[in-house]
């Protein structure tokens, strides 16, 4: 017998897979954004350059509307300076011939008699004087400087019943002698009231260089025409030669 070989079944061949082309990357977002930015910057710049040069070309042409204009805003400006100095002059007329009734200065809020207090001192020629009293004022109400150069710091006291009602005390005093040479560097320290001191006050005033101006020096100031310094007694010696020191 002739022995078969078993017929050996042939393997298809095997295909092996071809290179696919890479698609094309697609531009980011962000890319996008930015192209789009950079195309509405460059219409808008186009838009603002064409604009102007419209405008300059409408001036170059109309260039009397421009010399109008010029003219205009002069003689404006003039206007608006001459009507501050006006304006200036008689307020300056006003403060120089202020005088208050003491019913006057017991009607004001307190701090109202602070801005009167200051009017006052402008009144003496104190063209710096000026209203600073409020929450953490530190003891000083208003702050000015008299011809002589010396600085000034006062501490209002408004009380509603005048000198019918309490008497400022010594804390006030401490408060102001304590705030008034250091934080505020003052030459001359006053405490201004519409009413009466204790008579603890004087002793540490006359001590500490402090000033008391009560009820009756205060209506003699704002009464007359006299400045407060010549009321006063044992002041700093000027800072400047002045003819009203």
């Amino acid at each position: 017998m002739v022995s078969r070989r078993p017929a050996t079944r042939r393997q298809p061949p095997v295909r092996r897979p071809g290179r696919r082309r890479a698609p094309a990357r697609r531009r980011s977002r962000r890319q996008q954004h930015q192209d789009a930015q950079l195309l509405v910057f460059a219409l808008v710049t186009a838009a603002v350059l064409g604009l102007v040069l419209a405008v300059v070309r409408w001036l170059a042409a109309h260039w009397w509307v421009v010399l109008t204009g010029l003219v205009t805003a002069v003689v404006a400006c003039g206007a608006w300076l001459y009507q501050r100095g006006r304006r200036a002059h008689w307020e300056q007329a006003r403060t120089q011939g202020l005088r208050y009734a003491m019913s006057q200065l017991d009607a004001l809020h307190h701090r109202e008699f602070e801005h009167a207090v200051r009017d006052l001192m402008r009144r003496d020629g104190c063209a710096d004087a000026r209203q600073v009293g409020g929450a953490g004022d530190n003891g000083a109400d208003v702050k000015a400087t008299d011809p002589a150069g010396r600085r000034w710091v006062i501490q209002c006291k408004h009380l509603r019943d005048g000198d019918r009602g309490s008497a400022v005390g010594t804390p006030d005093l401490h408060v102001l002698n304590g705030t008034a040479r250091q934080l505020h560097g003052a030459d001359v320290v006053v405490l201004v009231t519409n009413g009466r001191f204790s008579s603890k006050c004087a002793p540490l005033a006359r001590s500490q260089h402090i000033h008391l101006v009560d009820r009756r020096v205060l209506g003699e100031w704002a009464a007359g025409g006299r400045p407060i310094w010549q009321l006063l007694h044992v002041l700093p010696p000027p800072r400047r030669p002045s003819a009203m020191s």
